[in-house]
């Protein structure tokens, strides 16, 4: 949040950075056990060709796959050359579930991938991680984080 006098962690009148007591490198805890969330991260290397309406496609299939329904068309971002560092150049995409959304970000010169499912409707992670796999031609080294 961003005040009139630029502090972004202005709340409520207060200019105060945010306690540290809110930053914790202690183990996730789940603060509202009665909300259903699942989030998943992967990540990994891409081996097809990658454009912006294949990655529209991708985002499209995946949720079709995993039963998850969509409310609007994927938006995929590609930065025009200079905006940012040339290491992270690529594209930003996300579509937006009828239960949360799914974005991903693909870095052009490593074909590096980073795709967030995050559901408010539980749905099979295993499936998720073979489908981005086989949809990307992914390396066998990917990583995977749910939580």
């Amino acid at each position: 949040m961003t005040t009139s006098r630029g502090n972004r962690w202005a709340t409520r009148g207060s200019s105060k950075a945010p306690s540290s007591a809110l930053v914790s490198n202690t183990p996730y805890r789940d603060l509202a056990p009665e909300i259903t969330r699942q989030r998943l991260l992967v990540e990994g290397y891409w081996t097809v060709e990658v454009d912006e309406p294949s990655i529209r496609q991708l985002l499209l299939d995946l949720a079709a796959h995993l039963g998850l329904h969509t409310y609007g068309e994927p938006v995929v971002y590609a930065p025009a050359s200079g905006m940012g560092r040339e290491a992270n150049a690529g594209w930003d995409a996300f579509v937006p579930l009828i239960d949360s959304g799914i974005s991903a970000y693909f870095w052009s010169g490593p074909r590096f991938f980073s795709l967030v499912l995050y559901t408010c409707k539980p749905f099979d992670a295993d499936a998720a991680v073979a489908f981005v796999r086989d949809a990307l031609g992914a390396t066998e080294d990917m990583a995977r984080l749910e939580f």
